[in-house]
C-alpha cells in the first residue's frame, strides 16, 4: 500500500470512527474527536507519544487564540439577551415594516444582531421575537406559515454571519491559520454574505414556507433581568466590536507620515482587545446602574460560561484532530494535489470543510480542521488567503443534520417535524454553502 493511500485511509477511518462515536455512541464531540485523532495516528504508524504531543499542540494552539474570543463573545451575547437589548432592536425593526417586507427585515435584523453573537445565542434571542411578530401579522389560521416566513430569513442571516464574518470564531481561526487579512476577510465576507442570505432567506424561505405547516409550540425566551435599553444603546453594543476590528484598516491605509500616529487604532483591531472593550462598554449601556448588582453579575457570567465549556472543549478537540492530520502529512498531500492542478484550491478548501462538517456536525470544528490542513495548498497555488478562508467557512455549514446540535435547537424553535426540518433548515444551510461558494469563486476571479 502506498504511503499516500495509507494516509488517506487513516484519515477517513479516524473521522468515520469519530462520527460513529458521536451519532451511535452519543459521545460528546470532545471525546469522540480525541479518539478519532489517536486512531488516525495509530493507523498511519505514528508513535503514540508523537500522536499525544500533536494532540496537545493542536488543542493548545487553537484554544490559545480562540478560547478568549469564545468566552468574550458569549458574555456579550449574554448581556444582549439578559438586558433584552437584542429584543429591543428586533422589535423596533419588525413593528415598523409591512407584512410583505417582514421577511426581508427579519433577515436584516439577523445580519445586524448576529455580528457579535454566536449562532446559538442569536437563535435563542431572535426567533421568539420573529414568532411574536408573526402572530400580529398573520390572518386567522395562517400564523404557522407566517412564523416560518419570518424565522427562516433570520436563520439565513445568522448562519451566514457565523460562517463568513469575523469576529465569529470559525472565520477568526481560519484567518489566523492562513495568515489572511482580518479586515479584507470581513469586507469580503459581508459582500458575499448579504446576497447569500437573500437567496437562502427571503427567497427560499418564502417559497418553502408555503409548503410546510409547523405545529409544535415555539420555545419562549428567558425573562430579561432589567428594563430594555433604548435602541441606540443596544445598537452601539452590537456594532462596537465590528467597528473596533475595522479600525485597523484605517491605520493600514493611512499615508506613511500619519500611520505611526495611528498605531493605537491597529492595536484596537485585535479581536480579543476589541471584545474586551465591547464588553466593558456594553455593561453600563445595557444595564445602567444595575450593572454592579451581585445578582446581575452572577446571572450574566453563569449564563455566558455554561455553554463556553462545551464549546471550548469541542474546539480544542477539533484542533487536536487537525494537528494529527497535519503531522501525519495530509496537508502536504493536499498541497501536492493542488499544485499539480488536480483540484483548484478554493473548491478543495470548501470540499474538505464539507466532509468534516458532515462527519462531526460542527461548523467550527470543520473550519478548524480544514484551515489547519490548507495553508500549504494556499501557498503552493498562490490563492488569496482571504477567499480561501471564506471557502472554508462556506463549506463548514453545508447540510446540517442529526449529528449537529444546532439542528435540534432550530427544530424546536421552528416547530417542525424532523422530516420538515430537513426540508427547511438543512436545505437552507446547503443553499448558503453553495451560493457562497459560487460568489467566492466569482470574487476570487475578479480580485
Amino acid at each position: 500500500m502506498s504511503e499516500d493511500l495509507r494516509l488517506v485511509l487513516s484519515a477517513l477511518v479516524g473521522i468515520i470512527a469519530a462520527i460513529g462515536l458521536i451519532v451511535r455512541g452519543r459521545f460528546h464531540p470532545f471525546l469522540a474527536l480525541l479518539c478519532g485523532a489517536f486512531l488516525v495516528g495509530l493507523l498511519d504508524g505514528m508513535p503514540m507519544a508523537d500522536a499525544a504531543k500533536a494532540i496537545q499542540k493542536g488543542a493548545g494552539d487553537v484554544l490559545g487564540g480562540t478560547g478568549l474570543v469564545v468566552a468574550l463573545g458569549l458574555s456579550l451575547g449574554s448581556m444582549l439577551q439578559l438586558s433584552d437589548g437584542a429584543g429591543t432592536l428586533a422589535r423596533s425593526a419588525l413593528r415598523r415594516c409591512r407584512p410583505v417586507a417582514a421577511p426581508w427585515m427579519s433577515m436584516a435584523v439577523a445580519l445586524l444582531i448576529g455580528l457579535p453573537l454566536f449562532f446559538e445565542t442569536g437563535v435563542v434571542l431572535l426567533l421568539p421575537i420573529a414568532a411574536a411578530a408573526a402572530a400580529t401579522m398573520a390572518r386567522s389560521g395562517d400564523e404557522p406559515r407566517v412564523r416560518l416566513r419570518l424565522m427562516l430569513p433570520a436563520l439565513a442571516g445568522l448562519t451566514t454571519l457565523h460562517a463568513l464574518v469575523p469576529p465569529h470564531p470559525g472565520p477568526l481561526i481560519a484567518i489566523d491559520a492562513l495568515h489572511a487579512s482580518l479586515v479584507r476577510t470581513l469586507l469580503y465576507g459581508i459582500a458575499v454574505g448579504v446576497p447569500t442570505a437573500i437567496v437562502a432567506g427571503p427567497i427560499f424561505g418564502g417559497w418553502i414556507a408555503r409548503r410546510i405547516s409547523p405545529s409544535a409550540p415555539v420555545i419562549e425566551p428567558a425573562e430579561p433581568l432589567v428594563a430594555a435599553p433604548g435602541v441606540m444603546r443596544a445598537l452601539a453594543s452590537v456594532l462596537l466590536p465590528v467597528l473596533l476590528i475595522s479600525a485597523g484598516q484605517i491605520a493600514t491605509a493611512a499615508p506613511a507620515g500619519i500611520a505611526p500616529h495611528l498605531a493605537w487604532m491597529d492595536a484596537l483591531s485585535n479581536p480579543v482587545l476589541a471584545l474586551v472593550i465591547a464588553n466593558l462598554v456594553a455593561m453600563p449601556l445595557l444595564f445602567g446602574r444595575r450593572m454592579g448588582e451581585a445578582g446581575v453579575q452572577a446571572a450574566l457570567w453563569s449564563d455566558a460560561m455554561r455553554p463556553a465549556g462545551a464549546i471550548v472543549l469541542a474546539i480544542g478537540a477539533g484542533g487536536a484532530l487537525k494537528q494529527v492530520l497535519v503531522s501525519a502529512g495530509l496537508a502536504d498531500f493536499l498541497a501536492h494535489v493542488a499544485a499539480h492542478g488536480a483540484i483548484p484550491a478554493i473548491p478543495m478548501a470548501w470540499a474538505v470543510a464539507v466532509c468534516i462538517r458532515l462527519a462531526t456536525g460542527s461548523a467550527t470544528v470543520a473550519t478548524i480542521t480544514a484551515a489547519g490542513i490548507m495553508p500549504g495548498v494556499v501557498a503552493a497555488t498562490g490563492t488569496s488567503p482571504e477567499w480561501a478562508v471564506l471557502a472554508i467557512g462556506a463549506g463548514s455549514v453545508f447540510f446540517s443534520h442529526v449529528n449537529d446540535p444546532g439542528f435540534w435547537l432550530v427544530r424546536s424553535y421552528l416547530g417542525t417535524s424532523t422530516q420538515d426540518t430537513f426540508k427547511t433548515w438543512s436545505v437552507l444551510e446547503s443553499i448558503v454553502s453553495v451560493v457562497a461558494l459560487l460568489l467566492i469563486l466569482a470574487g476570487s476571479a475578479l480580485t
